[in-house]
């Protein structure tokens, strides 16, 4: 606990949800009814929530769940989803937020994970926390009255439409076998798949109830849009190998009774080249989805894999806590092992851009484009930039 003027900050207890709740209306507009509250209190404790208090008035809260994360090259490593984050707009301006992060990373800090990851609501208030942009995802609409497939694309085989039964009993596994491969996908605890399944009817925006197709190696969880501008609204497109992502690409162009087809999908994503016509795929909103925020740049490093064989230094400032420092990066068959050096640094920036180079969707070279990372020379920053890169952007996995 911590006191500065009127305002306290402190871990929660069992007696505050009703508290947390009210600040998560005010401040994302939307009510959380019972099943919604009980949820989160199944996702974590009220121990991972930090408060803020004017006298006995709850002015601010900020929590996390425990989680992993698959890191590039396939290592699951733990990590701390930070979430429901808000500050009452009767306390705005008072260093509330600043306080209370503080509060929660040092804890998050003690308990040792390698990362913290969140999804922000607005673009400008994290990279202050070291926090940086780690997965982007295109809105993306296709016509489907006009798509026809290259006749080399494979041919539908092993699609099959079910009943939400029958899809609660495949989905998961098909999930997990996706997440273990793809970085920036986390685990989808139980809950999540039983509130998914529910399909309650304040979930839909209007739309239909879920609709599943799936493959051996994929699934799609859709929407329909009977009114209006007809259209499928893909909920979840999840596929394991490229055969099941173009057979049930194929599948969804053949729904009939609608105009278009609506998903939100990585940047690298092969769809247009699926099609004779790689134009037609709009690209209507881009977007960041997961956040992150290296907590222990030693055991981030060596979690994950490289591109290349190198040897460098950076240099890291971190302006909020104490994560920073200078390390040498010696890469051996794909492995890093990181220490702290005084040697002179190839590479500098702060915490967020490494956060945000950790996962791969981001390069080295735009952020030095952008004055955000210095380097040496070309030689280094080339060396950086190819090291962190990765064959396949990162794909957040569900979203908290």
């Amino acid at each position: 606990m911590n006191t500065e003027g009127t305002i306290t900050v402190r871990t929660a207890t069992d007696d505050d949800w009703d508290a947390v709740a009210l600040l998560d209306a005010h401040a994302f507009g939307e009510h959380q009814n019972a099943e919604d509250l009980a949820e989160t209190q199944i996702l974590t404790s009220s121990r991972h929530v930090v408060m803020a208090w004017d006298g006995s008035t709850p002015v601010g809260v900020a929590m996390h769940f425990p989680m992993s994360v698959t890191v590039p090259g396939g290592a699951q490593v733990e990590a701390s989803g930070v979430s429901w984050v808000s500050v009452a707009p009767t306390h705005r301006r008072r260093g509330i937020l600043r306080r209370m992060f503080t509060e929660q990373h040092r804890n998050l800090d003690a308990a040792g994970a390698p990362l913290s990851l969140l999804t922000a609501s607005e673009a400008t208030i994290y990279r202050r926390f070291g926090y940086g942009p780690a997965t982007e995802e295109h809105r993306v609409v296709l016509d489907r009255r006009f798509a026809q497939f290259h006749p080399d694309v494979p041919a539908v085989t092993d699609v099959r439409l079910v009943e939400s039964t029958e899809a609660s009993a495949l989905l998961p596994e098909i999930y997990h076998r996706w997440q273990r491969k793809t970085a920036g996908a986390q685990p989808k605890p139980p809950i999540r798949w039983e509130r998914f399944f529910a399909d309650r009817e304040n979930v839909r925006e209007g739309l239909t109830a879920l609709f599943f197709m799936v493959h051996p190696d994929g699934y799609v969880a859709y929407r329909r849009n009977m009114s209006g501008d007809t259209k499928v609204v893909v909920q979840e497109f999840i596929a394991v190998t490229d055969d099941a992502y173009a057979q049930m690409w194929q599948v969804l162009v053949g729904i009939d009774l609608v105009d278009t087809i609506e998903v939100s999908q990585a940047p690298d994503e092969p769809l247009p080249f699926l099609l004779t016509n790689n134009r037609l795929p709009k690209i209507t909103g881009h977007h960041d989805a997961l956040w992150s925020r290296v907590m222990n740049v030693e055991a981030a490093l060596e979690a994950r894999t490289y591109a290349v064989d190198a040897q460098f230094v950076l240099d890291v400032e971190d302006p909020f806590l104490e994560a920073g420092g200078t390390f040498d990066v010696t890469i051996s068959a794909g492995s890093a092992t990181v220490t702290r050096t005084d040697a002179p640094a190839d590479a500098s920036m702060k915490l967020d851009v490494l956060s945000s180079l950790y996962f791969g969707t981001h390069r080295a070279s735009r952020f030095a484009a952008s004055n955000r990372l210095w380097s040496r020379d070309s030689d280094a920053l080339h060396t950086v930039d190819l090291a962190f890169s990765t064959d396949r952007a990162s794909v957040m996995g569900w979203g908290f």
